[in-house]
């Protein structure tokens, strides 16, 4: 998988908030860039897999997103935001840029069909059904606008405020609200038109 930047020293670094940390990355300390690596690689994969639908391209575009971050920790500046908001910014220009170049259908390898009957327990027409309804909202969910899937991911997989989304969107909490409203309007008028095909 991913290498990890993690040393066994950074146990002090443990006790700092985030923007500490990243004042110790951005000044050349690579235990801190660790520090913020351990913190963040499983949030950043998370959100990719979700945008991707794939393992290895997902793993990939989190090396990406972690390589860009440590070559311009230097350059960063703090703007009030969360150290997640810069990195989700990479993670969402990098996927936007995997879409565009891997604009063709999606192929689900086998492997992945047959761990998901292993994992639910479920008999197999069972689980084909559930995997045919998961597939079809995950079909409905990537024809939403990129912004909108984020939105989403950020509210549901992350379980995070409205206040910090907006902060990572660079919206008002306000106008999170308004778009995440609007978005599930969208989202369940999409699901019925899918259903009735």
């Amino acid at each position: 998988m991913i290498s990890n930047f993690h040393s066994d020293n950074g146990s002090n670094l443990q006790q700092l908030s985030d923007q500490e940390v990243l004042k110790k990355a951005a000044n050349g300390d690579g235990e801190a860039f660790g520090m913020l690596y351990d913190r963040y690689i499983g949030r950043i994969y998370n959100y990719i897999f979700y945008r991707t639908g794939n393992q290895h391209d997902a793993e990939d575009l989190t090396s990406r997103v972690f390589y860009r971050a440590m070559r311009h920790i230097g350059n960063y500046q703090d703007r009030g935001l969360p150290i997640s908001a810069w990195l989700y910014r990479i993670a969402h220009n990098l996927v936007a840029n995997w879409h565009r170049d891997n604009s063709r259908r999606k192929e689900i390898p086998l492997d992945d069909g047959y761990n998901v009957l292993k994992q639910t327990g479920l008999l197999p027409e069972a689980a084909l059904e559930k995997a045919e309804e998961q597939d079809e909202l995950l079909l409905v969910l990537r024809r939403l606008p990129a912004e909108r899937q984020q939105l989403l991911f950020l509210k549901f997989v992350e379980h995070l405020p409205n206040a910090e989304i907006g902060r990572i969107m660079g919206r008002t909490e306000g106008a999170i609200k308004s778009l995440y409203h609007r978005t599930l309007i969208s989202l369940r008028e999409e699901y019925e038109i899918s259903f009735d095909r």
